[in-house]
């Protein structure tokens, strides 16, 4: 692999924001509408995930099953988001995501009846591969919709650092929400509801003005890796995967530790915690990030992630486990703006949607392969051995992205033309 490096511009070396650069782009006219869309479409995204889990725990009695079963959902998205992002980059996100709504909201009916009817777990694990798959990739085309309607610059910028910042409000909203829902007197009610929400607001999305003029692109053939083809991009897709794999481990192993506590409701919870200190330690981040370089901040965020993760085996009560969590989550929202900004100076041209769908194909994989793994240990050994577990992957893969550092610069021409030029 080649490592040759190019200057880039300080915008995208140091991807620093400023409060007038958030205001700026919140206040754009014609973003207004699919923004308030954008935000009901993925308040349910980390809602649903749990509540499926919390769903098929209930029903089965097993962590293991429900991990499987989420992480089959996981590996439909990893999928779905690169599918659909090539899609959208071609067609334009209206027509896509009105499809995806439909099929989604028919795949959904099934899990739940099948959940209801307790089938064998084979038809609970392709149902929710089918689910993944379909999911409406709402924040993809909302993601790409900012390279459109902003310059590039410090308010874009602050526009990518808003799209992190407001996924980590629904990942404190989604958990908690997940965790009470399933103690109602139908414990589905929590899937049902976010599955409605998400499709709600994927409509609305679509139907936007500023969403329906986005046309189909220009006519051109594209090689298979498509924004792959950039060295760079694959190596911010293996970043986002030791990235999703340490959250798919917590996010099984805090239920689980909340169960072995006697309170199983308060897993959700105390996830929504590091959720807190993440949104806003992320905002202050933005301002100064650290390090300056992106191709140093990958790697560093991640190694440091992971040594925070590997603290939440210390505490032995659900008071202890909630403040480790406080501290672990300052991480998360840095990391998820490292990753959108990053693209926009590795990904070849025309290729947003999909470099997008890449970095949320990694972070699922890695989140699939973490809650499998993780709900055994748990199961197995207990929460503290998947903790530790979490934090090994986190160093193994941010040793290997600081070697890869140096392709982390914009594609040279030629890697540019491979994504876009007739095969």
């Amino acid at each position: 692999m080649r490592c040759i490096l190019v200057s880039v511009p300080d915008s995208e070396s140091h991807g620093r924001t400023t409060l007038a650069d958030y205001r700026t782009a919140l206040s754009t006219p014609r973003a207004r509408r699919p923004m308030v869309a954008s935000l009901l479409a993925r308040l349910p995204i980390a809602m649903i995930g749990i509540s499926a889990l919390l769903y098929v725990q209930h029903q089965t009695g097993s962590f293991a099953i429900a991990g499987l079963v989420s992480a089959s959902a996981l590996l439909g998205v990893s999928v779905g988001s690169v599918v659909q992002g090539r899609i959208i980059d071609r067609f334009g996100p209206t027509r896509p995501l009105l499809l995806v709504s439909t099929v989604f909201a028919v795949i959904m009916t099934g899990l739940v009846l099948a959940i209801e009817a307790k089938a064998p777990s084979p038809v609970l694990i392709a149902l929710a591969a089918g689910i993944g798959i379909s999911e409406p990739m709402t924040g993809t085309a909302s993601r790409a919709l900012w390279g459109r309607l902003l310059p590039a610059g410090s308010t874009r910028n602050a526009a990518f650092s808003y799209e992190a910042i407001s996924m980590e409000v629904f990942f404190i909203l989604g958990p908690g929400l997940a965790g009470v829902l399933v103690t109602a007197p139908w414990p589905g009610t929590g899937i049902v509801l976010g599955a409605s929400c998400m499709i709600t607001g994927a409509v609305m999305f679509a139907l936007s003005p500023a969403v329906r003029e986005w046309g189909p692109a220009e006519k051109s053939k594209r090689r298979l890796l498509g924004a792959l083809a950039s060295p760079g991009m694959r190596t911010l897709a293996l970043a986002a995967l030791g990235f999703g794999i340490v959250l798919g481990f917590v996010e099984v192993a805090v239920p689980a530790a909340a169960e072995a506590a006697g309170h199983l409701a308060i897993g959700g919870l105390l996830l929504s915690l590091w959720s807190v200190s993440s949104v806003g330690f992320g905002i202050a981040y933005s301002l100064k990030p650290w390090p300056r370089t992106m191709r140093l901040r990958l790697p560093v965020l991640l190694a440091v992630f992971g040594v925070l993760v590997a603290m939440l085996a210390l505490p032995t009560s659900l008071w202890g486990l909630a403040l480790a969590l406080l501290a672990a989550g300052a991480l998360i929202t840095p990391q998820s703006t490292t990753h959108s900004t990053t693209i926009e100076i590795v990904a070849p041209k025309g290729t947003a949607a999909e470099a997008f769908g890449w970095v949320l194909t990694s972070i699922t994989l890695g989140l699939a392969l973490g809650q499998s793994v993780s709900g055994y240990l748990s199961e197995h050994y207990g929460p503290p051995s998947a903790f530790v577990a979490a934090a090994v992957c986190a160093l193994v893969v941010s040793c290997v992205v600081w070697f890869l550092r140096g392709t982390i610069r914009q594609p040279l021409p030629d890697e540019s033309r491979g994504a876009s030029m007739a095969a």
